[in-house]
């Protein structure tokens, strides 16, 4: 009988979302106590992604069926391989402890018309990480299109609810809030709506015509990285010979929680990335070995 429990134990902690990490070194343990919030932790960077052969890719792709395929669903995926391989990318600060995700959950805003007046909304798209380009092409269409189908959704129902309170009694409750997402007694339910917690939050500029932002993290929740990326741009570059050759990049800038890593991991996540979105079409398999996070 004991031993049952024990093994439905072990199987219930298998299929947790998350878990403490707790093998990390000394110096990263005790630096969410320093750090104490994450907009204080948070680096800002700007890097420039080589995409001269995106605009093929996704032509390809296109014609094969996926017709409403963007750069938006290749860098997602690219995020997702990278996480996969690199997967302290995935976790939180809770509780000024270290923790880390099973799945890769994904915050991006949308709009249901592009006008002034269509109000934004967010939704949040989770994936695993074996994850390809068609998989993520075919759950965000399907979510998006879903909500664009009928607006609202669970997020715009949760915030309009509580926006209706009364001034004290809402930042009574906000505050509340707080206090349980710091000791991780948040409501499921609320923790599945919140686009605050999520693995990553990522917005697109280029839609808009604009530079990319550099965006801040959010204090509430548990959001380490924002990822924010502009219009495409071209740039002619000379040959050894002296001709002439296009290329074409991307601009992107991050916010990064610098307690769930440190640099030099950031730096060889960042190059993989780069070489993902150089080389999309490695998103088009699962990758060969799923990588585990410390314990």
């Amino acid at each position: 009988m004991k031993r049952e429990k024990k093994e439905k134990k072990q199987k219930q902690k298998k299929i947790k979302d998350f878990r403490r990490v707790k093998t990390v070194p000394a110096m990263q343990a005790i630096t969410p106590f320093i750090m104490t919030n994450r907009v204080g932790a948070m680096n800002l960077m700007t890097d420039r992604f080589n995409v001269t052969g995106l605009d093929k890719y996704l032509k390809q792709k296109r014609a094969e069926g996926l017709t409403g395929i963007t750069a938006m669903h290749v860098i997602i995926a690219a995020y997702i391989r990278l996480v996969s391989q690199r997967p302290a990318l995935n976790r939180f600060i809770r509780g000024q402890r270290i923790w880390t995700r099973r799945s890769i959950e994904i915050s991006l805003t949308i709009k249901k018309e592009m006008t002034l007046e269509s109000p934004d909304t967010v939704v949040k798209v989770i994936f695993e990480p074996d994850a390809t380009v068609e998989d993520v092409y075919k759950k965000m269409t399907a979510v998006i299109n879903e909500y664009r189908n009928d607006p609202g959704g669970d997020f715009d129902n949760t915030a309009g609810f509580l926006s209706k309170a009364p001034t004290l009694l809402l930042k009574f409750t906000i505050a509340m809030l707080r206090t349980m997402d710091f000791f991780g007694l948040l409501p499921k339910f609320l923790e599945k709506v919140s686009p605050f917690h999520c693995s990553m939050f990522i917005t697109s500029m280029g839609s808009l015509g604009i530079p990319p932002i550099y965006h801040h993290l959010y204090d509430f929740g548990t959001c380490p990285v924002f990822l924010s990326f502009g219009a495409k741009k071209r740039e002619y570059k000379l040959n050894p010979d002296g001709s002439l050759y296009k290329e074409q990049y991307i601009d992107m800038s991050f916010a990064l929680d610098e307690r769930i890593c440190d640099g030099f991991y950031y730096a060889s996540a960042l190059k993989m990335m780069k070489h993902l979105i150089r080389n999309p079409e490695e998103l088009d398999n699962p990758p060969a070995r799923i990588f585990e996070d410390i314990e």
